[in-house]
């Protein structure tokens, strides 16, 4: 069954930020290692309930938190949300090394995001 597996918080300022999720609850940031300006966000010992999230720049009309699924067919999922009502917001693209990733609203505007893993995903 498809889990939530990642958050992403989009803001104005990263570095005051990451300030304030380090200082009150001890979360760790790391620049990553990609074609654009994203920080990994461990919340906390992955050994533990919990997941980790992103950290990135507002974008005008994106949320400032999404929540992100963890799907085996990027394809047919996109398929599946569109014939239930659902909408896609930003169609499949790479994340190079990471996988397949695309958002959607559901049918009452919620938004996420569906990611299917592929380390070939270029």
């Amino acid at each position: 069954m498809p889990r939530l597996v990642h958050f992403e918080m989009n803001v104005k300022d990263i570095h005051k930020t990451i300030a304030f999720y380090e200082n009150v609850f001890g979360w760790k940031f790391q620049k990553w290692d990609g074609p654009m300006d994203y920080w990994l966000i461990m919340t906390g010992d992955e050994n533990q309930p919990g997941i980790d999230g992103g950290l990135g720049y507002e974008e005008e009309g994106f949320p400032k938190v999404v929540n992100t699924i963890d799907i085996d067919n990027i394809d047919d999922v996109i398929e599946k949300i569109e014939s239930n009502g659902g909408e896609i917001v930003r169609p499949k693209h790479a994340v190079p090394r990471v996988g397949w990733l695309a958002y959607f609203k559901d049918s009452e505007g919620v938004m996420s995001g569906i990611m299917q893993n592929d380390p070939n995903a270029k």
